[in-house]
């Protein structure tokens, strides 16, 4: 099972959950310029921003179901997915703290913890290893983010509707930093434990 899974990985490249993370690359650039369109005098585009980022967050998890479902799981999938996932939150990041939407300790709390990680996956790749892959606790810390954030997107205004998005976009949001956090506390510890052994059998 084990070699089949192996097989599957390296030799699997154009599969449709990879084409889904693929299609959710080219999204950014296009989320991002849309939510920035008024901060450089075009028309609002929220709504179209917000479907770019629901499109994503579909993609998202139809790509890690359907590279289950079908076996299709390849090392170009693991690899896209989870840079598909921190490409949308700094995307997302960058345009809403821009729009003054999320305050800048919130960004630099979220970005501090990304900083962290890339130093973990340098340490990883001089020592030989891929990134580790990403773990249930990160994926649910990814899905809480990218619904807190179309809900702040939203709460961009006024009325009930924005301030109902308002209250459960900063619930989203409270949870989602705190699992990402704690997410990546685990993925340090995996890391050390892999390390530690690693010297031990040497």
């Amino acid at each position: 099972m084990e070699v089949q899974e192996t097989r599957v990985q390296t030799d699997r490249v154009l599969t449709i959950p990879n084409i889904l993370s693929m299609a959710r690359l080219v999204g950014v650039p296009i989320f991002l310029w849309l939510i920035l369109r008024p901060e450089f005098g075009g028309p609002k585009s929220d709504t179209w921003a917000l479907l770019v980022l629901m499109l994503s967050g579909i993609s998202d998890y139809l790509d890690g179901k359907l590279a289950r479902r079908w076996n299709q799981i390849s090392s170009l999938g693991r690899l896209l997915d989870p840079a598909a996932d921190r490409l949308y939150i700094l995307s997302t990041l960058v345009g809403l703290t821009w729009r003054e939407i999320l305050p800048i300790w919130l960004t630099a709390v979220l970005l501090a913890r990304e900083l962290v990680l890339l130093v973990v996956v340098g340490i990883l790749r001089r020592h030989g290893y891929p990134p580790l892959q990403v773990n249930f606790l990160g994926k649910a810390a990814t899905f809480n983010l990218m619904y807190a954030f179309p809900l702040l997107l939203l709460s961009d205004g006024s009325g009930w509707l924005p301030s109902l998005a308002a209250i459960f976009g900063w619930a989203f949001a409270g949870w989602g930093t705190t699992l990402y956090w704690w997410a990546g506390v685990l993925y340090v510890v995996q890391v050390r434990r892999l390390l530690r052994a690693d010297a031990t059998a040497d």
